[in-house]
């Protein structure tokens, strides 16, 4: 063959993967553009998109090639999930609290429970009632942001609620996904094979968890005057599939482990930089993963299956709305903030998909399904805005007409739940030592199966093959070993219940417990590499040796601890170090605008304009071309073109621009990084206290301006100069960061 020939052949392949593609984004952008112009979510528009370009539509073009948009498609939920994972984190399920935890709980359970009921009453098969349970119960992260940001409502409590519970349910669908797969193809309920799936999935998680944790942000840590953003992207992604294929390759899902991946990397320093590089490939092979959904729908199918359409709607969007706002009434929550976070739950989307798709992969449900579920996502979705924005007065609307002693009770309850707030101290001593238990036991576990696989086939050649083989793999254990048998956990909670008598015995059991577990573990592992009777010697004088260095293996695992705990800190504690010179007093922030060339406010001067006293505003820096005034003085004028920096809360940040408008004054779009810094900084200097702000001259010293006081726990924003400094006052004070520096010294 030809070169040409090779050539001619290859284009011919190509084109129509590549005319497939741009058919599938053109419609898209269109689409994206639409939607957009309609402030509708933009998933609807990627599912519109997709129906027109699928082969279901006469009308327009269509797709030739729908093998390799499936393949695609693959790839876009691998993605969405390595970049959900990159927004989450395994420490955020712990601060979401149980408010979240038993609002998705309560929803999820009633959900399963409701869409397999319905789907037995339609006459669909137990397989399928039991995938349409699973997929009702999940709300769709990605509509629920979008429309928080569109409605601009991310800031009210509700929504914390909800945000918390959408994470702890995403949690739940990665779970439930391996679950559906167990049950797709034992085509039974065993619950022996649950527990084993559930088991395995602890047991994996963990042990990706605590490896990803050790090594990656060390390896990102290191590298990092290295990489540029090319190389950063590439290894990310490098990463999220080499954890794909390792999933895949025990028996999991891809998309788990590409999320497990995504909320590794989401404890690292780099996290929002990667989700940041990462984002423009997410929303590539999202919106041909949402084009391709939109491809499956069949007017045909939906016409023919309208009643369960229509039904299923209605299902999702009420039981959705009332399942969750019961539970956020359960978790303690007032009728406001439950009414608000059930309503903005009712719709169904990604993760539904993803599981709708994973049962027509398994063969396992009805091609009717997916259409189906496409649909009843496709209404929900454009209902959910409308749900969130009547939320509010429907709230109200339920607290005049409810019975008022319903409305007591609720205020009663709410307050009693809010007010328990205590964790006892055997609480405390449990989850320390359960956490440990199960941490090092995997830890152990995954060693010596590790040895047994790779470490045991080569000593067969070896005259004293195993007895190295078992040495090495001990001492990779010992340290683990100790800390399971001998480490001392929550130990103020111990020696607080050790002296009630009831609680003595218990502990002592607890005691001898991860004792006895540690010598199965060695005894486990010696019978790996030798027989029975000399795996009982020899673990007898492994005890000797391991209580001989104790003093060694406690020292060896504190530091491996430390490394671990570094790094999975490091994020917050960066975070910390930041927001010492940038944080902002409680609420305020600072923000930039830039004075437009026909603004009226253009040549006055900033006493003439009284920004703060009208509107509370601080004025910290004007940037005028490569001249930057940090903390200017009322005498100095603004001129066009000039970007002020100003400091204040949201709302006053909102007033302000609402103010610039008025004077036909433009936000900029981006801006840039302050020379100057907002401190936070005790006083602690004799010279200051007793003194006003002044006398003090501290404004002269800092080049800068006192723009919030805490003192003995009462705040004062933008205090008057004659307010008198007392020792151990908090100042925030926005100025010159170098001369900021000094005075901490100083």
């Amino acid at each position: 063959m030809t070169p040409t020939e090779t050539v001619t052949q290859a284009t011919q392949h190509l084109e129509p993967l590549i005319s497939d593609l741009g058919l599938i984004l053109m419609t898209a952008g269109i689409a994206v553009l639409l939607f957009r112009k309609l402030k509708q979510p933009l998933v609807l528009g990627y599912l519109i998109a997709g129906f027109m370009a699928g082969n279901h539509f006469d009308f327009f073009p269509s797709v030739k090639d729908i093998k390799s948009v499936e393949v695609w498609a693959e790839i876009g939920v691998i993605f969405l999930l390595f970049s959900l994972g990159l927004e989450f984190s395994f420490k955020k399920l712990m601060k979401v609290g149980g408010t979240a935890s038993i609002t998705a709980t309560t929803q999820i359970l009633t959900m399963i429970c409701i869409g397999f009921l319905v789907g037995q009453w339609m006459d669909w098969s137990k397989m399928d009632s039991i995938f349409l349970g699973v997929i009702l119960s999940i709300s769709s992260t990605t509509i629920i942001l979008k429309t928080f940001d569109e409605l601009g409502v991310k800031a009210q409590k509700f929504a914390g609620i909800v945000i918390g519970s959408l994470i702890v349910q995403d949690i739940v669908a990665i779970l439930m996904m391996v679950l559906l797969s167990t049950i797709a193809v034992s085509q039974q309920f065993s619950g022996m094979e649950l527990m084993q799936s559930v088991l395995k999935l602890i047991f994996f998680l963990t042990i990706w968890f605590v490896g990803g944790i050790f090594f990656i942000p060390t390896l990102l840590k290191k590298a990092k005057h290295l990489l540029t953003d090319e190389m950063l992207l590439i290894i990310s992604l490098a990463l999220c599939l080499m954890m794909v294929g390792l999933a895949a390759n025990v028996g999991f899902s891809p998309a788990l482990g590409a999320f497990i991946m995504g909320s590794i990397i989401a404890e690292t320093t780099q996290a929002e930089h990667i989700e940041h590089l990462v984002k423009p490939v997410k929303d590539l092979f999202g919106a041909v993963f949402f084009v391709s959904v939109g491809m499956l729908i069949d007017p045909h199918t939906l016409y023919t299956h309208t009643f369960p359409v229509v039904i299923l709607t209605f299902v999702t969007i009420f039981g959705q709305s009332i399942s969750s706002t019961i539970g956020a009434l359960l978790s303690g929550q007032p009728l406001k903030q439950s009414v608000q976070t059930g309503m903005s739950l009712s719709q169904i989307g990604e993760f539904s998909f993803i599981i709708a798709s994973l049962g027509m992969t398994l063969h396992v449900t009805s091609g009717f399904l997916y259409p189906i579920v496409v649909a009843v996502s496709a209404v929900t979705t454009f209902t959910t805005p409308f749900m969130v924005k009547f939320s509010t007065p429907f709230s109200d609307y339920l607290s005049k007409k409810l019975p008022r002693r319903w409305i007591k009770k609720i205020e009663r309850y709410s307050a009693n739940a809010q007010a328990i707030k205590s964790v006892s101290n055997w609480q405390i001593l449990i989850n320390s030592y359960l956490t440990q238990l199960i941490v090092l036991s995997v830890i152990i576990f995954a060693v010596i199966l590790l040895s047994s696989k790779y470490i045991l086939p080569l000593t067969d050649d070896f005259k004293f093959g195993n007895a190295l083989g078992a040495l090495i793999t001990l001492i990779a254990v010992s340290p683990f070993l100790w800390a399971l048998s001998l480490r001392r956990f929550a130990a103020n909670e111990v020696s607080i219940l050790m002296e009630e008598r009831k609680y003595q015995g218990p502990i002592v059991m607890m005691f001898l417990f991860r004792l006895v577990l540690s010598v199965f573990f060695i005894g486990f592992l010696l019978n790996i590499f030798f027989s029975p009777a000399i795996a009982l010697i020899v673990l007898v004088a492994s005890l000797v040796v391991y209580f001989i260095f104790q003093k060694r293996l406690n020292a060896q695992y504190h530091k491996i601890e430390t490394h671990f705990l570094t790094n999975l800190n490091d994020r917050e504690i960066t975070k910390v170090k930041r927001n010492r010179s940038s944080l902002s007093p409680w609420d305020e922030h600072m923000a930039f605008f830039d004075i437009a060339p026909a603004s009226n406010l253009a040549g006055k001067t900033l006493e003439e304009l009284q920004i703060r006293e009208q509107l509370g505003i601080n004025i910290a820096s004007i940037k005028r071309g490569e001249f930057m005034i940090n903390i200017p003085k009322g005498n100095e004028r603004l001129f066009p073109g000039d970007e002020i920096c100003v400091i204040g809360t949201d709302i006053q940040v909102k007033e302000f621009k609402t103010y610039l408008d008025q004077h036909e004054m433009d936000a900029p779009d981006a801006f840039t990084e302050p020379e100057i810094v907002l401190r936070q900084i005790e006083l602690k200097n004799e010279s200051y206290i007793g003194k006003s702000i002044r006398e003090s001259k501290l404004r002269e010293k800092t080049s800068g301006l006192i723009v919030g006081i805490e003192k003995k726990g009462k705040r004062i924003l933008n205090p008057e100069s004659n307010v008198i400094l007392d020792k151990d006052d908090i100042l925030w004070i926005v100025g010159d960061k170098k001369l900021l520096a000094d005075l901490v010294r100083n």
